[in-house]
């Protein structure tokens, strides 16, 4: 999503009101209800939000410069910068060593690298298709990219073959690179 992302794919920039700004911290705690002790943290009451309109639809909002959850079609989705103050916050899956080259490089992640020796999905009942999951590596402290998952994880266990997370953000690509400023 964010693989050749530069200032230029930015359109608009306007600051948003604060009653907007109200329903999109509300939004986001409904999204990931263990944020609601921490919103206040990522999004103070008195700071300026900004929205930054870009190519493919996409919207940044921005607090002090920094990214802090951008928006494809109705989903918000945290930055990865936000997934490292917050890592706790958010649902997580673990890739094993090998699949790290490719997430790094934009791929999505196959089934089998989430399943093998060194991988971690969480146990049953699992997370939802189309959840939003932070993705760590194996022998990793930190995140290394936000994905999708394409299906809920008792299925990708159960299948084991096919892409199991939609890429949408990770380390290196063109909005951890983006300076708001």
């Amino acid at each position: 999503m964010f693989k050749k992302f530069t200032k230029e794919d930015v359109h608009t920039r306007t600051n948003i009101k604060s009653s907007v700004q109200r329903g999109l911290k509300t939004k986001f705690v409904s999204q990931f209800d263990d944020l609601e002790p921490v919103i206040d943290d990522i999004i103070p009451k008195k700071s300026q939000v900004e929205l930054l309109k870009c190519e493919d639809k996409i919207q940044l909002y921005i607090s002090d410069n920094e990214v802090v959850f951008f928006q494809q079609f109705d989903e918000l989705i945290p930055s990865l910068k936000i997934i490292h103050k917050y890592a706790s916050a958010f649902p997580s899956v673990k890739v094993d060593r090998g699949a790290i080259k490719f997430v790094l490089s934009g791929a999505n992640i196959m089934c089998p690298g989430l399943t093998s020796k060194g991988a971690g999905l969480p146990d049953a009942p699992g997370l939802e298709e189309n959840t939003i999951v932070a993705i760590y590596a194996e022998g990793k402290e930190h995140a290394l990219a936000i994905g999708k998952l394409i299906m809920g994880t008792e299925e990708i266990k159960s299948v084991n073959k096919g892409i199991g997370i939609e890429l949408l953000h990770y380390l290196g690509d063109g909005l951890w690179n983006f300076h708001a400023e």
